[in-house]
């Protein structure tokens, strides 16, 4: 008779997707919310401060896209904990930073650029940032830590136990 203890194949945790699958799925997923907050930037600035609009954006796009990663990107499978919300924060805070930078030296270069060279510039730095962002994510916010995980001790059948413990007495 087996025990119902003993975890069987089919309901093991599912294995972390290789790097090259999780940097696919990144870049689906972040590379597509990504351009859909290149398209309200833009929109809620005509009422807003630029930085005010990517900072609303970002923090709207970085809330989206961490549920996202846990779920599919990193293969979590499950929805992202407070910690992985917090840290991952912390890189989308990194990205806000290079991105308005990055447009807010294209203002200083040229006062009045188009909407096109905005896009540009304010895609490409995302992208960099992007790269960066999905290093952290892999190897810290959603990392396995395999040497955290608790061994499997092997069960002692009762029967055996409690023919030890009649032979002690």
């Amino acid at each position: 008779m087996t025990s119902p203890l003993i975890q069987k194949p089919e309901t093991a945790t599912p294995a972390a997707p290789d790097a090259v699958v999780s940097f696919i799925r990144f870049v689906i997923l972040g590379g597509g919310v990504g351009l859909l907050s290149g398209l309200a930037v833009p929109l809620l600035a005509l009422t807003l401060p630029w930085a005010v609009a990517n900072a609303l954006v970002t923090a709207a796009s970085t809330l989206l896209c961490t549920e996202l990663h846990a779920r599919f990107t990193f293969g979590a499978g499950r929805h992202a904990g407070w910690r992985e919300h917090w840290q991952s924060a912390g890189s989308a805070t990194l990205a806000y930073l290079a991105t308005t930078a990055a447009v807010h030296v294209l203002h200083l270069i040229q006062p009045s650029p188009s909407l096109l060279s905005e896009q540009l510039v304010y895609l490409s730095a995302s992208a960099l940032a992007g790269l960066g962002r999905f290093i952290v994510l892999r190897l810290y916010v959603f990392a396995v830590h395999r040497g955290r995980e608790t061994p499997v001790r092997p069960l002692v059948r009762q029967e055996a136990g409690a023919m030890a413990l009649t032979a002690a007495a």
